[in-house]
């Protein structure tokens, strides 16, 4: 490290305390933009339509691309940071978000729109892997806990609560140029979080001679497994037929290809990313549990806005404001999960995981039996259950996960931790969705058991992220007797 002033432009020194929060707090606020900008644009599709005469396929893209291009850079973005400076690879993203938000909002065609949102989409992934390097360079040990549960409460909210607030937003700015104010409400805070970032975050920790090579087949070979794996997923309603489906095996064997070349490439110098991470039993297996539980977390809430706004006429501020019980519970397990997790460990998240099925069987059962009270009640206590439970998996899981991961590795570790989020999301919706649709066509009362399947389906999902916790929790007790005293890294 240097001898500069902490926290000045340049700096590879530690902060101190405040200064460290503050800087967290910026990254913070920008994963929050970002990871909003997910779930808010759903509820304003219906008046995008409108406005913009665009087609199911235009539709499609303004939602999937983002996703598509999102996932595609989390890795090389994330090992950029670890490079180059994470304050210059935030700084970068957050503008390029700000200015794409803007020409999103100006949009008068859907190609327009799909293009802005393809960069948007790839400014959030720049965005993103660069906050948690932040978090595993600026906190040690078990202080990472505390900010890795507000960085799980972020996760949590911006997902749970974009419906709520795209369906304030339109109802302020009125069906025909409410779904602007989507994208326009990213500038202002994108520019603050610009001017912030460049004064508040550390500078380059590595030398600048060092590590200069980039790996660009390693970037090919990603970006390209990544890709074949995700489009298939996100264009499932738009490409008929099942040949779309052979892309998936051809992006597994590519990514296989991936991790072949990654393993060569790291005996001449540092990879893309370091697949010896999945050597570490904490960061394969929280890993596999991310991928699993957003997989059915993610896919609640679009079937959940599609239900209340399609199948039962709620005005998209009412759909929103329906979530609002998840992403309260959300918040606070989150905050408390976040000083749990180096006491509890693994079973913290199981306990969690136990909460969000719980509440999913428990929302399906409440509309299956009290068809005539209005939705958002009856699922309020359910979704709060489940939220609750949702903050005590991100979080802690997430904590456990990068325990392990070197700091020189952390922004590409975290690309790919999110990247498996991304592709989770992805092909949770793809099988949640399959199940909500052709449920439609069962006569009648066919929205509400189309929803209450796809609930069962995406707890169903969430299940399987549970036995993998288990057998982690079973596993660690027979071998208790032998690693007793050492901390908890899973």
């Amino acid at each position: 490290m240097n001898s500069a002033e902490p926290g000045a432009p340049g700096s590879g020194a530690v902060l101190d305390g405040r200064r460290r929060w503050q800087a967290l707090g910026v990254g913070l606020v920008a994963a929050f933009m970002t990871l909003l900008d997910i779930s808010i644009v759903n509820v304003a599709l219906p008046s995008l339509e409108r406005a913009l005469r665009a087609d199911p396929s235009d539709l499609q893209w303004v939602l999937s691309g983002y996703a598509l291009s999102f996932g595609l850079v989390l890795v090389p973005a994330g090992r950029f940071g670890d490079v180059r400076g994470r304050r210059n690879a935030f700084v970068f993203g957050i503008a390029l978000f700000t200015l794409t938000s803007a020409l999103a909002g100006l949009a008068q065609s859907p190609g327009w729109l799909i293009a802005a949102r393809l960069l948007q989409g790839a400014a959030a992934g720049v965005v993103n892997p660069q906050v948690t390097g932040l978090i595993q360079q600026l906190f040690a040990g078990p202080e990472r806990a505390r900010p890795f549960g507000w960085l799980g409460a972020t996760i949590g909210i911006s997902t749970a609560i974009g419906p709520l607030l795209g369906g304030l937003l339109i109802a302020a700015g009125g069906p025909e140029h409410g779904w602007r104010w989507v994208f326009f409400v990213n500038v202002p805070v994108g520019i603050v979080a610009v001017l912030l970032g460049w004064r508040l975050l550390p500078g380059r920790v590595t030398p600048r001679g060092a590590q200069r090579r980039f790996d660009p087949i390693g970037v090919l070979l990603l970006g390209v497994g990544v890709t074949l794996v995700l489009l298939p997923l996100v264009q499932r309603e738009q490409w008929h037929g099942p040949t779309k489906w052979l892309l998936v095996p051809a992006g597994l064997v590519t990514l296989a290809g991936f991790v072949g070349w990654e393993r060569r490439y790291a005996r001449h110098g540092p990879p893309l990313f370091d697949v010896r991470l999945f050597g570490h039993r904490s960061y394969a297996l929280g890993s596999t549990i991310a991928l699993l539980y957003f997989g059915g977390f993610t896919a609640i809430f679009f079937i959940f806005t599609l239900y209340l706004q399609n199948g039962r006429g709620y005005s998209a501020l009412v759909a929103g404001a329906a979530i609002t019980p998840f992403a309260l519970g959300s918040a606070v397990a989150s905050a408390v999960g976040g000083r749990l997790v180096n006491r509890y460990g693994r079973p913290l998240v199981a306990i969690g995981l136990v909460a969000v099925v719980t509440g999913l069987g428990l929302a399906a059962l409440a509309i299956e039996l009290v068809p005539r009270v209005p939705v958002p009640w009856v699922t309020a206590l359910p979704l709060l259950v489940a939220g609750i439970g949702s903050g005590l998996v991100i979080a802690p899981n997430q904590t456990l996960t990068l325990s392990e991961v070197p700091v020189p590795q952390a922004g590409s570790g975290a690309g790919m931790l999110q990247t498996g989020q991304r592709i989770g999301s992805a092909a949770g919706i793809a099988v949640v969705g399959a199940v909500f649709f052709s449920a439609l066509a069962d006569g009648a009362d066919a929205w509400s058991r189309a929803f209450e399947r796809s609930l069962l389906t995406s707890a169903a999902i969430i299940a399987l992220a549970l036995v993998a916790a288990g057998a982690d929790i079973v596993r660690n007790h027979r071998g208790r007797p032998r690693e007793r005293g050492r901390p908890v890294t899973h």
